[in-house]
């Protein structure tokens, strides 16, 4: 097959969720099918990114755009805007008339096959007609995310904006999955949501995977007593809610019963909210963005994941499974993985449940030790990327066979292959990065 692949990133640095799933996917992708990779680039990726897209894929088009920073004068007052828009803003934003002209005349110029929309960002910049096959990649269910995020919210005017968002959200994704010849989540959990919130019949889950050779604990590690982490992207706003959440309203039960607690959250883009909330309690340590998580996540005696706003899958999970940590999460943070509370994690989901579960955790090696084994097992034998990206490889060919007179261009994608066979050993292709998500 031909794939044109809609993005609004860059993926280097591979630094967070959505792009550690798309990378991985799309590098087993183009070992049999020619990728183009279409997408905005608003200069904030690293200053190689460009060249290093040769790792995931065959043609790289990128479409400038400006983008406005996150919490400066003019994001909010492009919020305020956004109230009279019937997009929401996480949609509007991306809007790009260059980003439409270029997607057109690669359509007429390099027809592909199938068109992959990967997140609904790029949706907003499609023709209104497609003449290929066309796949809608949902790492979220979006307007759920966007519900969960009013539900917790105590302020009456965020409430009342977070409301206006959902309904927005929920508007335009329920019209933008329609459009598409088919969609895939990434939970069975997500399937049923889109099938029963949107009426969808053409969506199917492919789950999420990981590097269970890289995500390996070394034999020298040995976790410390009391330390704790979570790794995720602080400029999230599930992840930042998580966080306080859990310094708020869990850690100071915690410390009565532990009070030598070191808490370390790892995560590029810590706010100076959280770095302020984090600096009012005893041993807890902001590290930021950091080359290589792993060395954190082996140290810990527990890795939490207080999430309760969120879609999807949490990769940050099956990591610290492979890496063999024990895990206290909330439903939502475990949610869409094959995962039982007693087996290879324990669950909580209030402040009181949660800090009993964790401080059980510290207290209880035996317990601690047999969880992380039967999630060690459990993620290494079923999650591999190879399998996951041949689902999302059948899928699309289902789509594009689907289409009349269509058919994949299997000589192209022959060509390809036998391209990428002549490189030397090892080029194009790099280890997975590490960062947190």
């Amino acid at each position: 097959m031909r794939i044109l692949w809609l993005k609004t990133e860059l993926l280097h640095p591979v630094d967070k969720g959505g792009r550690i799933r798309t990378y991985a996917m799309l590098r087993e992708l183009r070992k049999r099918h020619h990728v183009a990779y279409l997408t905005l680039d608003d200069g904030s990726a690293d200053e190689n990114a460009a060249a290093r897209a040769a790792e995931y894929c065959d043609e790289l088009v990128t479409v400038p755009f400006r983008a406005v920073p996150k919490f400066s004068a003019g994001f909010y007052a492009a919020l305020v805007r956004n109230l009279a828009s019937p997009l929401p803003y996480f949609l509007a934003k991306y809007r790009s008339a260059a980003m439409r002209r270029a997607i057109a005349q690669r359509l007429r110029e390099q027809p592909p096959d199938v068109v992959v929309c990967d997140f609904l960002n790029p949706a907003v910049n499609l023709p209104p007609r497609l003449e290929c096959a066309s796949v809608l990649f949902q790492h979220n269910v979006e307007a759920m995310i966007w519900r969960r995020h009013f539900e917790v919210e105590r302020n009456p005017l965020e409430r009342m904006y977070l409301h206006d968002q959902w309904r927005k959200a929920r508007r335009a994704e329920a019209r933008i999955c329609r459009r598409f010849d088919a969609v895939v989540a990434v939970s069975p959990e997500d399937t049923e949501t889109l099938r029963t919130e949107y009426a969808l019949g053409n969506v199917e889950d492919v789950p999420t995977g990981v590097d269970a050779d890289y995500f390996r604990p070394s034999p020298s590690a040995a976790p410390q007593d009391d330390t704790l982490v979570f790794t995720g992207s602080m400029d999230w706003l599930p992840n930042l809610d998580a966080m306080r959440f859990f310094l708020r309203d869990v850690l100071p039960l915690l410390h009565r019963k532990a009070p030598n607690i070191r808490f370390d959250i790892v995560g590029r883009n810590p706010g100076a909210e959280l770095i302020e909330l984090a600096g009012r309690l005893p041993g807890v340590h902001v590290a930021g963005r950091v080359p290589d998580v792993r060395p954190f996540i082996e140290r810990a005696a527990v890795f939490v994941v207080p999430i309760r706003v969120g879609s999807g899958t949490r990769l940050k999970v099956f990591e610290a499974m492979a890496m063999e940590r024990p895990i206290v999460s909330t439903t939502v943070g475990c949610e869409g993985l094959p995962v039982r509370h007693g087996e290879h994690l324990l669950i909580a989901d209030d402040a009181a449940d949660f800090a009993d579960a964790v401080h059980r955790l510290l207290s209880e090696p035996v317990l601690a030790s047999r969880l992380a084994a039967n999630a060690a097992a459990l993620v290494r034998s079923r999650f591999d990327w190879s399998s996951v990206a041949a689902r999302f490889e059948a899928i699309c060919e289902s789509a594009v066979a689907s289409r009349p007179h269509s058919s994949p261009t299997r000589g192209d994608a022959i060509a390809s292959h036998a391209r990428r066979a002549q490189r030397p050993a090892g080029a194009g292709r790099a280890r997975s990065p590490s960062d947190p998500r």
